[in-house]
């Protein structure tokens, strides 16, 4: 594997989903030898947790946005993540 778990951090959503997808589609195959399925199986998990922080991160933020009295969207509010 090309990168380590480490740099899974600073993935963005569409790398990381790409790369679960791809270990999705290995381990359905079923021609992974054991130990190799045990090992991607480990980074598709944390692959999924990037992605569940991004895309909680990206729901945040759209439920920053306001909206003016007519219900369009009129400004955002900053971001608190933690």
């Amino acid at each position: 594997m090309a990168d380590s778990n480490a740099d899974i951090s600073k993935m963005p959503f569409e790398r990381a989903i790409e790369e679960l997808e791809s270990i999705v589609r290995r381990l359905e195959e079923g021609k992974v030898p054991l130990e190799e399925s045990v090992k991607i199986y480990e980074r598709g998990e944390v692959l999924k947790k990037r992605c569940e922080e991004l895309l909680r991160q990206a729901e945040a933020r759209v439920e920053k946005i306001t909206l003016d009295a007519s219900g369009k969207p009129a400004g955002s509010e900053p971001l608190d993540v933690d």
